[in-house]
């Protein structure tokens, strides 16, 4: 099933392999690593199956009009993937637009999305821009947003594709040094997205962990100042990934020097960026590589247990982003149970832990 699925995506995105350079746009200056897997699958893709070089990248704080036209000229903008087209998260959805209204004179593709706008006249406006242009390419990661896109988006190119980190299935060398545990996970977005009816006190689950991406303990720093990026690195890389989690920083020293794919970076614009969502990847890694079964409400909680094969229960978000891409890729996994109602959680972690037992 899993290759299913990644035949699925290169089949979408074969349009892309005609480009034989691009910007690659809106790097996740941010410690959300379902972004960084998305980014990096975005990488990877482009450099081994469409054989594009990636000329320029930035993230909306350090984007430069002058600095992309010297380094790539005319050549296509690519955008980044991921759940922030619409009016939820403004920043990306702005930066968006104001870059497809600004470059109409060359192709400009929006790697998978899904698509939410609590507002129509936000919708009506963003439709606007991305019909104006005349080479706008709009991949879409669901159902339900694949709709909305062909409702409103008339003007575009559209076209149903898996998410970008699902490039990452049976990528090689992913596995690292972990400590096991003995815990149930139960990965919980905190944030504007996540479903108020799945409160962990109500799931009556014993021996249950509830906790984020650890990275967002981390301290991150502002992303338009050099000085606060240079001491928040070196408070989060010594302290906070270091003395605080040796096993798992000499793991990651390790995975850097062992991996042969991280030396494509430096064949990428402004590798040190890629280098960091590579290294952030791997704490993602390692949380989850601990736990025999994960309960998830994210996106790309479901995305790593099936990149790494761990049994999980997805669990809906706020809108229908979750449910709808289950139902338009995953549904088939054999080790994920898809869940709408909160009693159901408990038997459904039951029936997994039976099917597929922790092993010793």
């Amino acid at each position: 099933m899993s290759k299913k699925i990644v035949q699925n995506l290169h089949q979408s995105l074969e349009i892309l392999n005609e480009f034989e350079n691009c910007a690659l746009l809106d790097y996740p200056n941010h410690l959300n690593i379902g972004d960084h897997l998305i980014w990096i699958g975005a990488i990877f893709y482009l450099l081994d199956i469409a054989k594009t070089r990636i000329d320029y990248t930035a993230s909306i704080s350090n984007f430069s009009h002058r600095r992309m036209q010297d380094k790539v000229g005319l050549s296509p903008i690519i955008f980044t993937g991921g759940g922030n087209l619409g009016d939820l998260w403004p920043a990306h959805q702005n930066f968006r637009e104001q870059v497809i209204a600004y470059y109409r004179d060359r192709p400009i593709i929006i790697l998978p999305q899904s698509i939410y706008f609590s507002s129509l006249d936000n919708l009506e406006k963003a439709a606007n821009v991305f019909n104006s242009h005349p080479q706008l390419i709009l991949f879409i990661r669901d159902q339900y947003s694949y709709r909305i896109a062909q409702n409103y988006f008339s003007n575009c190119q559209i076209i149903h594709s898996p998410d970008m980190a699902l490039h990452l299935i049976n990528f090689p060398d992913l596995n690292v040094n972990k400590q096991h545990s003995n815990q149930l996970l139960y990965h919980c977005r905190k944030d504007i997205e996540a479903n108020e009816k799945f409160s962990p006190h109500g799931m009556q689950i014993s021996n249950l962990l509830v906790e984020d991406w650890v990275s967002f303990d981390w301290v991150f720093g502002n992303p338009n100042s050099k000085l606060m990026q240079s001491i928040a690195y070196l408070i989060r890389e010594s302290w906070q990934r270091g003395l605080k989690t040796p096993q798992e920083w000499i793991d990651c020293q390790r995975w850097y020097k062992s991996h042969a794919y991280i030396a494509k970076f430096n064949h990428v614009d402004n590798p040190k960026l890629h280098y960091r969502s590579w290294s952030f990847i791997h704490s993602g890694i390692y949380q989850f590589s601990q736990y025999p079964l994960i309960i998830t409400n994210r996106l790309h909680g479901h995305i790593l247990c099936i990149i790494l094969k761990i049994p999980h229960v997805f669990l809906p978000n706020l809108y229908h982003k979750n449910q709808s891409f289950y139902e338009s890729w995953t549904k088939q996994i054999p080790f994920c149970r898809f869940i709408q109602d909160p009693l159901q959680v408990k038997p459904a972690v039951q029936e997994l832990l039976e099917l597929f037992p922790p092993k010793e």
